[in-house]
């Protein structure tokens, strides 16, 4: 059969077009994306090294990030001064949150089912690889502290680890939520909230913290500030704050404190909790959070607290050394029921975006936690703020 040159043009377009709406195997994008991305890679201590590498062919259960801003937390900072985790090379960055540019054909909905498309904000969580005990609704609790993390892994050919970068590559098996309905200040707080949330939900286990208890917070910065922040919108009322710095006990009754303490107006420990007496109207805390990773601090907060009282320790993210306590006086005459608190499960991370929700709703200013952003180009004096406790939360922003 004689078929014109036209006809069989004509052909082959619509096998392809037939081929795109049944959806082919390239994944889906938003349009022209470059093929290389930045990355700010850890080098040496104290050293980041701004690299570009090309962005790698996703997989079918990929998804590739647009990264928009990423906050500076403790354990970078930890990293950046020290290594403990020797991971030099390495692409830091866990706070981080960005829009989806492109998606494996394999990608439809989010860790909570929520669906996903190129355009939407989210965040990532862990990387669980094939531990079943871990799920979305894990009656037992367990928490993530396992498992990986984007932003925590060793550098490898894939080298976009991190959201220290200008692109994430999200690797099939993760965990991400779509949190397009947040802000990208609330997007940047989300990690440390859930942290503060799931030490919340261990406090709540005691059964001795309700809405009536007078609580003590010791340790101002931002996971202690989001503590107060995560207290004062579950209901409670009468929160005491403790800390060193004046700024930052100011900062503490914007998130809802109602008195402070600053521990260097009192000589000693006996002074100090007479102080937190004295804030309370003359008793003891009935439940007290401790955040500041102080083994002094630790020692010192038992004092605060009442008989039959409560304690979340969740301030130790790395060996900060032993405290002194005495047994008999600290815990078994006063019969206190101690909880401690690591990382979030994967219920606490969801609840997390109502939560702040709710923060904004009643007026909190949670945005004003981030006190320095920096760009991606400029990461080495970001880290070097934060070590210097300048400021509260110090982010990177991608323009």
């Amino acid at each position: 059969m004689d078929m014109k040159s036209t006809d069989i043009e004509k052909i082959v377009r619509q096998v392809l077009e037939s081929m795109g709406s049944q959806g082919a195997s390239a994944p889906k994008a938003a349009g022209p994306l470059p093929k290389t991305s930045r990355v700010a890679m850890l080098t040496k201590l104290e050293h980041f090294d701004l690299q570009e590498y090309p962005i790698p062919e996703l997989g079918d259960d990929d998804i590739l990030v647009k990264v928009e801003g990423c906050g500076v937390c403790g354990t970078d900072a930890h990293e950046f001064k020290r290594d403990p985790f020797s991971l030099i090379p390495v692409v830091l960055g866990h706070e981080g949150t960005g829009e989806i540019v492109k998606m494996g054909k394999n990608v439809k909905k989010d860790s909570a089912g929520k669906p996903l498309a190129i355009g939407d904000k989210v965040v990532t969580c862990m990387i669980f690889k094939d531990n079943p005990d871990i799920t979305m609704f894990d009656l037992n609790k367990q928490n993530v502290g396992g498992a990986d993390v984007f932003g925590l892994l060793p550098d490898d050919d894939k080298h976009l680890n991190g959201w220290f970068a200008d692109y994430l590559l999200v690797r099939g098996g993760s965990t991400i939520f779509n949190v397009s309905d947040l802000d990208l200040d609330s997007r940047i707080l989300i990690e440390p909230s859930a942290v503060l949330i799931h030490a919340v939900e261990r406090a709540k286990t005691t059964g001795i913290l309700r809405f009536n208890s007078r609580v003590v917070v010791q340790g101002c910065g931002p996971i202690g500030l989001i503590c107060i922040a995560v207290l004062r919108a579950m209901g409670t009322e009468n929160i005491v704050a403790v800390d060193g710095e004046a700024k930052r006990l100011e900062f503490a009754k914007l998130m809802g404190a109602t008195e402070v303490v600053n521990f260097k107006d009192h000589k000693g420990t006996e002074a100090l909790a007479e102080a937190v007496k004295d804030a309370f109207g003359g008793y003891l805390a009935d439940f007290a959070f401790q955040c500041t990773g102080s083994p002094i601090a630790h020692a010192n907060i038992y004092k605060f607290i009442r008989n039959g009282g409560g304690l979340c320790e969740l301030g130790f993210f790395i060996n900060g050394g032993d405290a002194t306590i005495n047994p008999h006086f600290d815990i078994c005459s006063k019969e206190i029921t101690t909880v401690g608190s690591w990382v979030y499960t994967l219920r606490d991370y969801v609840t997390t975006f109502d939560f702040l929700k709710r923060a904004k709703a009643i007026g909190l200013p949670m945005e004003k936690l981030i006190t320095h952003k920096y760009p991606l180009e400029e990461i080495n004096e970001a880290l070097e703020t934060n070590l210097k406790m300048e400021g509260l939360k110090i982010a990177i922003i991608n323009k």
